[in-house]
């Protein structure tokens, strides 16, 4: 039965690798098996040979950002592109909590002016409450007067990143990473309807069940759910 759920698991879910099998099963499913037992498995069906690392350079160790100690301290937010199968580019807009990396939003469409960021912002508001803070790098539009004056009339804080510096968003980049590799680049899409489908199919699936090293290896709803 082991062998059956990593197989599974990782045919399912091609980047992950042992620490994430075993987060799913224990925390997720609640399986109770010894961490051991299901190592050695692992390492007998050579699911540890799947993915070859890459010799990296080695660079500075950026500074670590905080974490918050609670929901809606901190959000951040950022921007990927992509192509249909036609080759005509879209782009999503990713919203996340700091607190537990719960995804917030993926909205997507071929323009996402400031209008829709002000828009979907307002959404999540709706059901999620008010951030103190919004964390975002300096694209067109972050740094146009709608979202200023939407954030001033709503009381939020925005924070720019400082250019060339990446890392200072880090915990969307990393977000938008886990997109990029777990569903965006795993498929084709003909058609924007599917792309905005499957975002939101994989969000639930990321909030709910799938886990997340950050969070000492539980999806972000059962982070929430400790605190409520």
């Amino acid at each position: 039965m082991i062998a059956d759920w990593l197989i599974r698991l990782t045919t399912t879910h091609h980047s992950w690798g042992f620490g994430m099998c075993f987060y799913f099963l224990r925390n997720v499913k609640r399986f109770g098996w010894n961490h051991k037992r299901v190592l050695r498995i692992y390492r007998e069906l050579e699911l540890n040979l799947r993915i070859k690392p890459k010799k990296r350079l080695k660079r500075e160790k950026p500074d670590v950002l905080a974490v918050p100690d609670a929901p809606n301290q901190c959000w951040s937010m950022d921007f990927m592109h992509d192509q249909l199968e036609n080759g005509r580019r879209f782009r999503l807009f990713n919203v996340i909590d700091d607190f537990n990396r719960e995804g917030l939003a993926i909205e997507v469409d071929f323009s996402l002016p400031s209008e829709r960021v002000v828009r979907t912002l307002n959404q999540i508001i709706d059901w999620r409450g008010k951030p103190k803070q919004i964390r975002r790098d300096n694209g067109p539009e972050y740094i146009s007067s709608v979202l200023a004056t939407w954030a001033e009339t709503h009381g939020v804080e925005l924070t720019f990143i400082q250019p060339g510096n990446p890392q200072q968003n880090a915990y969307v980049e990393r977000y938008n990473r886990t997109v990029r590799y777990e569903w965006l680049n795993q498929y084709l899409f003909s058609r924007i309807a599917e792309v905005q489908e499957h975002a939101t199919e994989w969000l639930w699936f990321y909030n709910h069940e799938r886990p997340n090293k950050a969070n000492g290896g539980i999806p972000p709803k059962q982070k929430l759910a400790l605190i409520a």
